[in-house]
């Protein structure tokens, strides 16, 4: 498992351990300050993706160091985790405060406002309310959370089914670890973490605990999971005319399910492929 299920998750999925979404967390000072600065700042974030762009001139030690040092804050204020749709329920069982809340990222890439995140907490109705009411958005500065969107979990369960056939990956993610306070879904060209972390070399979020497979007896070859897959990790051969998964590269969302009309595709533990088990 990764290690913030054992740090934080007493060896089991720590972001279905409730005490990580409580209401109690959201209310520590540095955590709303957290918040408020990635949700109300999107201009840094890309600014940071700049830096890391300047990097790549120099030495391979000098980028290890910046990198892994950019990782390390990441992990302590703002770190996520991939997780699969069926994980994506569990949470949303957990938690009794959900709200749509426009993407940062997007807003950061496009200045649109786009409801693909939500805020989720337990009992965390007021907290939201209070961070984002109109006083707290500096005139220029970020999306409008001044009005989010209550919704139930069923609600938010189903829009995001819609979002994994249009190949959104799924993503969970701490405001000063391990407070978990965002459900967010991503792609590579909108989402600025998924940048940094598969294009380049700075890691902002774990894989899943799973991996994908494919049973070769069920797969016809059609290729729509390829269509889907945000990180090359699905391959076709023009020999036996049938999918597979690279396990090195996989990351477990099993967004790719929701493009397969056979049901050929599963997810394994990563923890039993041998080939992933120490890949997160």
């Amino acid at each position: 498992m990764c290690e913030f299920c054992h740090r934080h998750g007493d060896g089991r999925k720590w972001y279905l351990q409730a005490r990580n979404y409580s209401a109690d967390m959201l209310s520590d000072a540095r955590r709303r300050r957290i918040v408020r600065e990635v949700l109300l700042s999107p201009a840094s974030l890309i600014g940071s993706l700049r830096k890391l762009d300047r990097l790549e001139g120099a030495p391979a030690p000098v980028q290890r160091a910046v990198k892994g040092l950019a990782t390390k804050r990441m992990k302590r204020d703002h770190f996520g985790q991939v997780v699969p749709l069926e994980d994506v329920a569990a949470i949303f069982e957990l938690v009794n405060s959900i709200v749509q809340v426009p993407c940062v990222c997007r807003y950061a890439s496009s200045h649109r406002e786009v409801g693909y995140c939500y805020g989720i907490t337990l009992d965390g109705s007021r907290e939201w309310a209070e961070l984002f009411g109109e006083e707290s958005k500096p005139p220029g500065e970020g999306p409008d959370f001044s009005d989010v969107q209550p919704v139930s979990a069923s609600e938010a369960l189903e829009q995001i089914r819609g979002y994994e056939k249009d190949g959104l990956c799924h993503t969970v993610w701490t405001f000063g670890t391990p407070f978990i306070g965002g459900l967010c879904n991503c792609d590579r060209v909108d989402c600025l973490a998924m940048q940094a972390t598969v294009q380049r070399g700075v890691q902002a979020f774990f894989r899943a605990e799973y991996v994908a497979e494919i049973d070769p007896e069920v797969c016809t070859g059609c290729r729509s999971c390829m269509r889907l897959c945000q990180f090359g990790a699905l391959g076709y051969s023009a020999l036996s005319e049938k999918a597979s998964v690279d396990q090195r590269a996989c990351y477990g969302c099993g967004v790719c399910r929701a493009a397969c009309s056979r049901d050929a595709i599963g997810l394994r533990p990563r923890a039993e492929v041998p080939a992933a088990e120490r890949l997160w």
